[in-house]
């Protein structure tokens, strides 16, 4: 059975059928413990009444007397002393007293054969029409002493009512499987409808919208398959433009490359130009070199499974060795200097905080305009955090770029036509970087003012 509904259906029968057992099984224990004694002295009691009755009136003629009785509901077996017996009322159908039983009653004594009915399920002795399944008392008669056996006729009593329960049971058992199915399809319904639109993500179109309004578990999982759907269309499309993005990144560069080397090997040029296409080859191998770091540092970072290697370091010492590292750059665009960096230790990563500072303090470097200055200062919190604060007077970034910074391949700067586009990269990386560490990064901005970039650290 490999289908859901198959599998319901099959289900809810089987709960059905062994409810019934069970609840026969229940009913005929209660019966047993409750009920079988009581109904066993029921009818002692009424075999009692008759005697006293006839014994009474002993000028009754018998037979006429019992059959009277039968005609109310039961099922007479009157023998007499020569073991001769006479029914009345419907006849019995199964069993056979013994003459030891019966005699046994002429004796004096009570037959209790409705409490002596061994059955698997007792429930079913009381509707056994046999008559070992009756309550019997001696009877004094014209003739002498005789033996009165009698049952209840169930069928004279109770025929009626035994059909309806029996058509009420048949027609209640016959309405729930109609109703298993039925229900069962609509449960199974939103499973198929989320199968389906499986598949189609499955194909590539993540447009398979599921319209559920139910409020249970499965709407639950409706709606979250949903929120899945649009992240996954999400993660597609940014795949794609990752996948664009990368190869517009490495297509530029190889394609002055490739102009430039073909240009070359043609010997139209003079050493002057070839020594001039060698430097442009350099720097856009150099530039296809760094891009390929980033991306590795960013895959690296994205499968988030490596701890940081947190160890205690200076970090005002880390920021000043960068500013040596980057000299050339800043020295080149006569750029000046306020710093604020006392002594400060922290509890991180260092080669990861070292790429978070070059890539902010390059930027600065690079979107400042000559003569300009840069300001860097290290502040502690009451909370135990550091906070790192980079700004600089350049060109700014505009206020509707501010949102996408931190997207990979945004570039604010060559919206703005700015001659030293980077990759895009480095902000994301940074973020990244900054993420992993638990803290925050802020960047405030205005065009042709400056940016100032906060940078939030947890000191330990």
């Amino acid at each position: 059975m490999k289908s859901l509904y198959v599998r319901i259906v099959f289900t809810f029968v089987m709960v059905a059928m062994i409810s019934g057992i069970l609840g026969l099984l229940l009913t005929s224990l209660y019966y047993q413990n409750k009920q079988q004694s009581s109904n066993g002295q029921k009818m002692i009691d009424i075999a009692k009444n008759i005697q006293v009755q006839y014994e009474r009136n002993p000028q009754m003629d018998l037979n006429d007397y019992l059959k009277h009785i039968a005609a109310l509901g039961f099922q007479i077996y009157l023998v007499r002393a020569d073991m001769q017996g006479q029914a009345y009322g419907s006849p019995f159908k199964h069993g056979k007293l013994t003459e030891q039983q019966i005699q046994s009653v002429i004796d004096g004594a009570i037959y209790r054969g409705m409490e002596e009915q061994k059955e698997r399920l007792q429930l079913f002795s009381y509707f056994k029409n046999s008559v070992l399944n009756t309550a019997g008392l001696p009877i004094e008669t014209k003739e002498g002493r005789a033996a009165l056996f009698i049952r209840p006729d169930l069928q004279q009593q109770i025929g009626e009512v035994r059909i309806i329960a029996a058509i009420l049971i048949g027609f209640t058992f016959i309405i729930s499987l109609v109703l298993i199915v039925i229900l069962s399809r609509l449960i199974v319904r939103p499973v198929n409808e989320l199968t389906r639109a499986t598949k189609q993500i499955v194909a590539g179109d993540f447009d398979a919208g599921l319209q559920l309004s139910r409020k249970d578990e499965i709407g639950e999982l409706a709606r979250n398959f949903s929120v899945m759907t649009v992240a996954i269309k999400q993660l597609d499309q940014m795949r794609q433009e990752f996948v664009s993005n990368v190869s517009h990144e490495f297509q530029t560069p190889l394609t002055s490359i490739q102009g430039l080397a073909r240009a070359a090997l043609d010997k139209e040029t003079t050493r002057e130009q070839t020594d001039q296409y060698l430097m442009i080859i350099e720097k856009e191998s150099e530039r296809l070199s760094a891009l390929s770091k980033q991306l590795l540092t960013l895959a690296a970072l994205d499968k988030d499974h490596k701890p940081l290697n947190k160890t205690p370091f200076r970090l005002d010492e880390q920021i000043r060795h960068i500013l040596i590292t980057l000299e050339w750059q800043w020295m080149e665009k006569e750029l000046q200097w306020e710093l604020d960096l006392p002594d400060t230790t922290i509890q991180a990563d260092h080669q990861l905080l070292h790429e978070v500072w070059l890539n902010l303090i390059a930027n600065s470097i690079k979107f400042s305009n000559p003569g300009q200055s840069i300001g860097i200062g290290i502040s502690l919190s009451e909370s135990d955090m550091i906070a790192v604060e980079i700004r600089d007077t350049g060109i700014g970034i505009p206020q509707e770029d501010l949102p996408f910074i931190f997207d990979r391949f945004y570039k604010a700067d060559k919206a703005r036509g700015h001659s030293s586009a980077g990759s895009g990269l480095g902000l994301s990386i940074v973020h990244k970087l900054v993420a992993l560490h638990q803290g925050s990064i802020r960047i405030q901005s205005e065009l042709e003012a400056g940016t100032i970039v906060t940078v939030t650290l947890p000191r330990l």
